[in-house]
């Protein structure tokens, strides 16, 4: 299941800074060594990084992901420079982590099938009941679309951010978002009509 967006601007720290603000904050002292501020860092944005990660992949693989996004991301760190916040930094080192499993699981996946070819479906993600979840639809849809909704839609990243974390222009980020909806859309029509 996939958690409800939140209003992410909105949010502040108990000193009254925005929650971007005190991350990039603490990603800075992390960079300079400061060891609490690198466990500051990690528990302001692990929440965000996994659902992320659960969104793109699939929540049985998000601890693994997001620790993954977390040594990168601490490799990394001292070339961050705060040039963007530290929470579309960290989410676009989260992009490519899963990047990475899919290519992986995808290789897997085709040996699996040369392996076993007679075992095929017309359906990717079989549903018995007929009936999809939330999850299931978003996981349906194309990895680059699946990564622009979730970022604006359910984390609630601005268009500009989402384009930084994906390395792409904000308009290719507004057309991924609505081919996005109405795929879902779609989706949801013809499991209805069965």
């Amino acid at each position: 299941m996939i958690p409800a967006p939140r209003d992410t601007a909105a949010a502040t720290d108990p000193v009254g800074e925005p929650a971007r603000e005190t991350a990039t904050r603490w990603a800075l002292a992390a960079r300079d060594g400061d060891p609490v501020a690198q466990a500051a860092f990690v528990r302001a944005t692990q929440a965000e990084v996994w659902r992320f990660a659960a969104a793109l992949v699939d929540p049985d693989s998000a601890d693994d992901l997001t620790q993954d996004t977390y040594l990168r991301a601490f490799r990394a760190l001292p070339s961050f420079e705060g040039r963007s916040s530290a929470r579309t930094w960290l989410l676009g080192i989260a992009r490519r982590a899963c990047a990475d499993h899919l290519r992986t699981v995808v290789r897997r996946r085709r040996l699996d099938e040369r392996l076993a070819a007679h075992a095929w479906t017309d359906r990717p993600h079989p549903d018995p009941a007929g009936h999809l979840g939330a999850a299931d639809l978003v996981r349906r849809l194309p990895a680059e679309r699946r990564a622009a909704f979730v970022l604006t839609q359910l984390l609630g990243l601005s268009y500009a951010e989402t384009a930084e974390v994906e390395g792409v222009p904000v308009g290719t980020i507004r057309s991924r978002v609505a081919r996005a909806r109405c795929e879902l859309v779609e989706a949801v029509d013809d499991a209805l009509t069965g």
